[in-house]
């Protein structure tokens, strides 16, 4: 028993007491009976599902997961979408994040979300992929953090804004990112492999690998690679 317990603390640090280790264990396992229940409706599911409390999945059939998802408290997530919602492996969305590739109360069909292995979706992002968004391999959403894929068409003053439409345009956030607290990222750009964006940054332009930005609209402010 004693030798169980040891090589079970070696997941935790030293913080970690073993009826604290115990407590985790009895939250992963309601949150692995949630994802349970919920696993047989959506498209794809490569292995574990660990799900939160109060967890909204629209159209689940349009859902694909890799292996050993986790989708925590009060996440939404609207898979209805021209290409689906496609997660890698070992992908969080945190708490209160939303995926939105459409609006549910019906209109246009948006085009869906790709994104890679080892990468997260922080707690209270929006990720609105109605134009494509795709997200590389061990990329870091902080919390709060939103990306836009579409922009509202208002050339013409003598229409109201909201009978112009919307214009798609891609979003790719490469490998290996970090975008800090608060940002956003605005339609059309791609940031490089390797960059980080600064905590409260709007990024409105191409971001070139191994960067540093930040600021309103951001800026570079370094190279990662001296």
């Amino acid at each position: 028993m004693s030798n169980s317990i040891n090589n079970t603390t070696k997941r935790f640090s030293e913080g970690y007491s073993t009826r604290s280790i115990l407590s985790t264990y009895c939250y992963l396992s309601i949150f692995f009976l949630r994802g349970l229940c919920k696993r047989f409706f959506l498209g794809t599911v490569k292995g574990i599902l660990l799900m939160g409390k109060n967890v909204a999945i629209r159209y689940p059939s349009q859902l694909h997961l890799g292996k050993d998802t986790i989708i925590e408290d009060g996440a939404e997530i609207n898979c209805l979408s021209k290409e689906g919602i496609q997660l890698g492996d070992r992908v969080t969305i945190g708490k209160y994040a939303i995926i939105r590739p459409s609006n549910i109360y019906g209109g246009a069909v948006g085009h869906g979300l790709q994104m890679g292995n080892n990468s997260n979706i922080g707690p209270y992002n929006y990720i609105g992929c109605s134009g494509k968004i795709i997200i590389g391999n061990n990329v870091m959403l902080a919390p709060r953090v939103s990306i836009y894929a579409e922009n509202h068409v208002f050339d013409n003053p003598d229409i109201l804004i909201r009978d112009q439409g919307v214009a798609y345009q891609t979003v790719i956030i490469e490998d290996d990112c970090w975008i800090a607290a608060n940002s956003i990222i605005l339609a059309g750009v791609t940031i490089g492999k390797g960059s980080v964006v600064a905590a409260g940054s709007v990024v409105t332009e191409n971001v070139a690998p191994y960067s540093v930005v930040a600021g309103v609209p951001a800026k570079f402010i370094k190279s990662r690679k001296g």
